[in-house]
């Protein structure tokens, strides 16, 4: 099956990077190399790029993608959080930009193989990088019924997370839970039939919390964004591209707290905790698509941009 994964917000995300022809500039989420791509196209002999992804199918459609570049680019099989180390590892210490696109791409969501999807059975894994060997599976038949009623109502924000986990646990006592269909026919019996009817898809909120959960995505985002903050040179810019209230909630307050970290009391007259701001936020409010895109990718619904600028 071919990598294929419209980039979202592209033309937002390149004029906000602010791309400086010789600069360094950094993808920590690769996928299939679009942002990339329009990146590279940008940057002279002497720029540098440096693509990053944990999952091996997105690494090999990049290098596809990337290919009439390579003279420029460097990609890795990594995950973004352990970024300085992967970068110093190549000599870089310091870049000019960043990008950080949050979802998932159509490939992983469309590929049944993959175990993301609730629109076909298939084995449960959802693992974005598959050398990990917790999978889905394992999560649904060995979290307690209270582990998966607060990932559900968490990370899927499902207010039937109570009843899903209940039901989940109840069936996983007659069998394991195995598939896809199994889990999807598990979660439909514990909604009810009305709100079935007209909901979207009962399944879809519950999927999206055991993804987030099993790939650790908002601990990974919230323990690693300062240490981005902290590799981009004066005026380089790190741009997030989110797709769930929570992970923006995260980059909103990270970004706020990094342009003002002081902690004095507001009737102090000089700031005595030293705490210095490290740049500003310059998207006072995230970018969405526009209505243009919206027609050619219903996918890009909930994405949202926010981007900050180091000083």
């Amino acid at each position: 099956m071919e990598f294929k994964h419209k980039s979202v917000l592209l033309k937002e995300t390149i004029e906000y990077l602010n791309i400086k022809p010789d600069g360094i500039y950094v993808d920590g989420t690769l996928g299939g190399g679009g942002h990339a791509y329009e990146v590279c196209k940008r940057l002279s002999t002497k720029g540098r790029f440096i693509g990053i992804d944990q999952d091996e199918d997105a690494i090999k459609a990049a290098v596809r993608r990337l290919s009439e570049f390579e003279d420029k680019t460097r990609i890795i099989r990594s995950n973004y959080c352990i970024m300085q180390d992967v970068l110093a590892a190549i000599g870089i210490y310091k870049i000019d930009g960043m990008i950080l696109d949050l979802g998932v791409s159509s490939y992983q969501l469309d590929d049944p193989k993959r175990g993301f999807t609730y629109r076909e059975d298939a084995p449960l894994d959802m693992r974005m990088d598959q050398r990990q060997s917790f999978t889905a599976k394992e999560l649904v038949n060995t979290y307690s019924e209270m582990e998966l009623y607060r990932v559900i109502r968490d990370y899927g924000e499902d207010k039937f997370a109570k009843n899903i986990a209940k039901h989940i646990t109840a069936a996983r006592k007659e069998r394991e839970i195995e598939t896809t269909g199994e889990l999807t026919e598990i979660i439909k019996g514990a909604i009810p039939a009305k709100v079935r009817m007209n909901g979207g898809h009962p399944a879809k909120r519950t999927f999206q919390a055991i993804r987030i959960e099993l790939n650790r995505e908002l601990e990974v985002l919230e323990e690693s964004l300062e240490d981005m903050i902290e590799l981009l040179n004066p005026g380089g810019r790190l741009c997030v591209i989110t797709f769930h209230s929570l992970e923006d909630r995260i980059v909103k307050n990270i970004f706020k707290k990094s342009e003002q970290p002081c902690t004095c009391p507001s009737d102090f007259p000089v700031c005595v905790c030293g705490k210095k701001s490290l740049g500003r936020v310059v998207t006072r409010k995230p970018l969405i698509p526009s209505e243009e895109e919206l027609g050619y990718n219903s996918r890009s619904k909930s994405a949202k941009l926010r981007v900050f600028e180091r000083t």
